[in-house]
């Protein structure tokens, strides 16, 4: 298989969902726009919107690269997965769990921090706040290569990624509350996600998970939405500049290990917590 052929393949998931996003988005704006607290403030909405933009620029250029790097990892390995119903079922989960992998470690360590403090900078949450993907988060396709290296189809497993991609777009409101036990039991839902954006103390560093949040439940990093979130950092960034929001953080980075005189205090700066 080659780009070309998988280019051909690949179902346009996220095009095809384009009409059903934007509805969402109008919808919610509808339902919130005369409350006081939750309704969308036009420079956030702003920002979001050009960070969304940007990120959709970059990922056109980015395109063949992945693809091309899918199919490398793919054409390592001698065994294949049948293309059958549980094939993307377990692709899906090996891809969510990826996902749940590079997403708390984005937490824990400063270089891939920066790679994803852009999604956290906004102080609102609507779905507009799905759009703020950072401009370096490609950095972390390294964790996915897990996911290229089961023998999986190609096709299956970007069209999966996608699908897991799509799921994190609705749980970006407060319109929703909550869902019926089961599905908050298994999937990520608007509440648990709202925890993931709070800044509040008890729900720092919690609720990682993309689409499923068994995840979370399993290695102690659960919790459940208990008191209202106060959204944003912890150190809230005073800037609505789409190119600040992006790389304040490696420029950061950058300062501090110009500072440092050692390779301890490199990997320190680089792989140590976000400060």
């Amino acid at each position: 298989m080659n780009v070309q052929q998988l280019e051909q393949e690949l179902p346009p998931i996220l095009l095809y969902a384009v009409p059903i996003l934007v509805l969402a988005l109008l919808i919610e704006w509808l339902i919130i726009r005369f409350h006081p607290e939750k309704a969308y403030d036009a420079d956030d909405f702003r920002a979001s919107l050009g960070i969304g933009i940007g990120s959709l620029i970059i990922n056109a250029f980015m395109k063949s690269f992945i693809l091309a790097l899918g199919i490398f990892f793919y054409e390592l390995v001698p065994w294949r997965m049948p293309s059958t119903w549980y094939t993307w079922v377990l692709t899906l989960v090996i891809i969510d769990f990826c996902n749940y992998l590079a997403h708390f470690t984005a937490h824990k360590q400063r270089v891939w921090w920066a790679t994803h403090v852009t999604h956290h900078s906004s102080e609102h949450l609507n779905l507009s706040t799905a759009f703020r993907n950072s401009w370096t988060q490609h950095l972390k396709l390294v964790f996915f290569i897990p996911a290229w290296l089961t023998g999986a189809d190609p096709v299956i497993a970007f069209s999966c990624y996608q699908l897991d991609l799509l799921h994190q777009f609705w749980i970006h409101t407060e319109v929703i509350t909550k869902m019926p036990r089961w599905f908050e039991f298994i999937f990520v839902t608007p509440s648990h996600h709202r925890v993931h954006h709070g800044s509040n103390d008890a729900y720092l560093d919690k609720n990682f998970g993309s689409m499923f949040i068994i995840w979370d439940r399993l290695f102690g990093t659960f919790q459940e939405e208990t008191e209202t979130p106060k959204y944003g950092l912890t150190k809230p960034v005073d800037s609505q500049n789409v190119v600040y929001l992006n790389f304040h953080e490696w420029r950061d980075i950058w300062h501090d290990l110009r500072k440092t005189r050692s390779l301890k205090g490199a990997m320190k700066v680089l792989f140590g917590p976000p400060v």
